[in-house]
């Protein structure tokens, strides 16, 4: 039995398929890790997703921004982008219902052994233990009566940093931005969500949130993606895991057990033309 960890794939499904051939995947005893984003700008949104909820218990994904951008869209909480976007396929599925409830039932944040696995990442006042209890919170308003209310209220960028005397959908919101979008922060965890591409480029002020001193979540694994732009980074403490498949880069499996590393080139008719502003 084996755990091996996927970075976004993003709709890549014939480049998934590929991987998983190279590592040998079974699903009878092995499990997938999928760090979010499964769907949107590659060609085959649908089928990723249908293939992922039939694994069953053999998947473990988190919610990407990608992820929740299909359900404010299907309950009108976001405008459809149209151009980049791929999801007209799920919304058009004679079985989207059923995919997109088993999708809201996703967490935004997952921890087994020691390992925390989330989108984005954490905001420097959160230890794993603490943002596995905030993701119950999200869970619990996808999963509620007033899911769809919830979703109305989802999109925006305010409030940019946590206190724990947020409540509603300001609470909540907060947890979904820093879990799914963050990429830098200030030292004390103020969000900025124009900057992407490489670190380089970081605001002034503001670091990227895994560089943040004494973040209180230093002390486990930490698992990632939707970075793509920072490419492939195994260290101690943090997996990396998006490789930039969309982009034309690689999709990227890491054996949970040994740290092993499996990588595809990204399929010929999946990727698309690679820019500073990458996922």
């Amino acid at each position: 039995m084996a755990t091996y960890a996927v970075g976004d794939i993003q709709g890549c499904f014939d480049s998934l398929k590929r991987l998983l051939e190279l590592c040998h995947f079974d699903p009878t005893y092995d499990r997938l890790w999928l760090v979010g984003d499964l769907v949107n700008r590659g060609p085959k949104s649908l089928k990723t997703l249908r293939y992922i909820k039939s694994l069953g218990s053999a998947a473990q994904t988190v919610l990407g921004n990608h992820d929740l951008y299909l359900l404010m869209v299907a309950e009108g909480g976001a405008k459809y982008r149209g151009k980049d976007d791929t999801i007209q396929s799920i919304l058009d599925a004679r079985d989207r219902d059923e995919l997109l409830d088993w999708l809201r039932c996703q967490p935004l944040c997952f921890t087994e052994g020691g390992v925390c696995m989330v989108h984005a990442g954490l905001l420097p006042q959160w230890t794993a233990v603490k943002a596995t209890a905030l993701s119950r919170e999200v869970e619990a308003a996808l999963q509620g009566s007033d899911y769809r209310e919830f979703v109305l209220n989802l999109w925006g960028s305010e409030p940019v940093g946590w206190s724990d005397e947020l409540s509603g959908w300001k609470r909540l919101r907060v947890i979904v931005n820093a879990m799914t979008r963050m990429r830098f922060c200030t030292p004390d965890g103020v969000m900025e969500f124009k900057t992407k591409g490489e670190l380089i480029n970081a605001p002034a002020g503001h670091l990227p949130w895994f560089d943040v001193p004494n973040r209180k979540s230093a002390d486990s694994i930490l698992v990632t993606g939707h970075w793509s732009a920072l490419g492939l980074q195994v260290t101690p403490n943090r997996l990396a895991l998006d490789s930039g498949c969309l982009w034309g880069g690689r999709l990227t499996a890491l054996r949970l057990e040994d740290r092993r590393v499996f990588q595809v080139d990204c399929s010929s008719s999946e990727g698309l033309k690679q820019d500073s502003g990458s996922a």
